[in-house]
Order: C-alpha cells, then structure tokens, then sequence
C-alpha cells in the first residue's frame, strides 16, 4: 500500500512538473504597442519559414508565401525599419539589420539542435499559412506559432524608455 502511494505521489508530482514546464521557460517580451508586437511576431514568422526554405529545401514553397503576402511583408519590413529608427535614431539601419540577423541566427540555432526532426516537425507551417483564408488572418497565425526567441531584444523595456524620453524632453527647453 505505501509503495502504491509512492508511486502515485512520484507519478502526480511528475505529471504536474511536466504541465508547469513551459509556464517556467523565459516568455518572449510583449510589446506594450499591439502594431509593434504584431510586426515583430510577422518578421519572425518570416524569418521562420526562410529558415525552413533554406534548411529543408523548401524554395517553391517559400516563394509562394512571399507572393502570397508581398503587401504585408512589405508592410513588416516598413514597420520594423521604422520602430529601430525610431528607437534608435541614426543607427536604426543598423539595428533593424543587427535584430533580423540574429532572429535569423536564433532559429537557426533551434533547428540545428533539432537536427533531422527539424523539417519533418516544422514543414506543415507551409501548408497551415498557405491554407489561411486571407492576409488578415495572418497577424493571429502568427502570434500563435510562437516563433519570436524569447531572448531576443524587441521592444525597449518600458522603464528603459521613459528616460530617453525625459532626457529629450529636458533637451528641448
């Protein structure tokens, strides 16, 4: 009877730290504005599926995708220039290239580690955008897959942000 609870315990206990895992891995930073929140879960989706393109020889079906979304993506890449530029003034080329690099590098990573289950695990994200119904539908797909590294730096931390913005302030009297 005890080794029966034991085991009961250690199953319950096992089962609740496996559920309890994700809650604990570091969340990807929110940004407090939804547009710029949405512009870098697109750029990653982006990035994602040009990972896949590379990586699993799936070229036709990422230019699919592009052709498919040319406007929006277009849009992403207006959008993000615009948020580096913004936060970042002169150098906003420079970090809006920096930030695409190393979303590139950062999945990169992810699928090497996953070696040969890479392609065979991620491929259908090909299928799931090419079968969405339209352009709208792709800003909630793409927040639903996940794909932004969470310790990749987006948006500013917002205390982080209010100081330039006092220290501009002060400037201009």
């Amino acid at each position: 009877m005890r080794r029966l609870l034991s085991v009961r315990l250690f199953t319950t206990l096992a089962a609740t730290a496996l559920l309890a895992q994700p809650a604990l891995a570091a969340a990807p930073q929110r940004c407090a504005n939804v547009a710029e929140q949405t512009t870098f879960e697109l750029a990653a989706l982006k990035s994602e599926l040009m990972v896949l393109a590379t990586g699993c020889q799936r070229g036709s079906e990422y230019n699919a995708f592009v052709n498919r979304y040319r406007p929006q993506l277009l849009e992403v890449d207006k959008n993000l220039n615009a948020h580096f530029k913004r936060t970042h003034g002169a150098r906003g080329q420079t970090e809006t290239d920096r930030f695409v690099t190393d979303l590139a590098n950062a999945q990169s990573t992810v699928a090497n580690t996953m070696g040969g289950d890479y392609c065979a695990r991620n491929g259908m994200i090909f299928a799931e955008v090419m079968a969405l119904s339209g352009p709208a539908d792709l800003p909630a797909y793409a927040a639903g897959k996940n794909v932004l590294p969470a310790g990749l730096q987006t948006c500013p931390p917002a205390a982080a942000a209010r100081p330039a913005a006092a220290a501009r302030t002060q400037t201009r009297r």
